[in-house]
């Protein structure tokens, strides 16, 4: 025979920014690991490097502050798709480790998967090698930004990502007032 202690609404506090925030995630989930890599010139910013280095939960978390993120796994030689020489090179952002921390947390998830820790995605040789195949394509793109993510949490590095965007976007507003 209690009563309740609070009213309840029927109206939440749902705001234009919350549903884009919701569309941001979304986005980040269907462009992930390369999928549809027909959404890349949908995207805000693209993210590319080797596995493990941080791409999806980047991805994330960037998305949680309404960016639309798709990311891409480059892959010791598989040319990254073509739908990313399209994009405006301020878009891309290519993601580095260094080759020790790699090689741990490949270690790591080779265990985590019940494989052998020898199997050639920890192997330090193949490591190098696709790291190297990364900086390759970075070469080849030397208007992308790349970030060395070794090292840095999660929320550091998308500071930077944040910051840099933001820099980019004064720069662009002054330039287009100097006119």
């Amino acid at each position: 025979e209690a009563q309740p202690l609070n009213q309840p609404t029927s109206t939440m506090p749902l705001s234009e920014e919350y549903f884009r925030r919701v569309e941001a995630i979304e986005f980040a989930v269907k462009s992930d690991d390369g999928k549809e890599p027909r959404n890349l010139r949908k995207a805000d910013l693209v993210l590319v490097g080797v596995s493990r280095t941080s791409k999806t939960p980047l991805s994330t978390y960037l998305a949680g502050r309404g960016l639309k993120v798709a990311n891409v796994p480059l892959v010791l030689g598989v040319p990254p798709p073509a739908e990313i020489d399209d994009l405006a090179p301020e878009k891309v952002i290519g993601v580095t480790i260094g080759i020790d921390q790699l090689l741990e947390i490949r270690r790591a998830r080779l265990i985590q998967l019940g494989m052998p820790a020898d199997a050639t995605y920890g192997l330090r040789d193949h490591v190098r090698s696709e790291l190297e195949y990364a900086e390759s394509i970075f070469n080849a793109h030397p208007e992308w930004t790349v970030l060395d993510v070794s090292g840095r949490a999660i929320e550091e590095t998308a500071t930077i990502i944040l910051e840099t965007l933001k820099d980019r976007e004064e720069k662009r507003y002054a330039a287009e007032l100097a006119l």
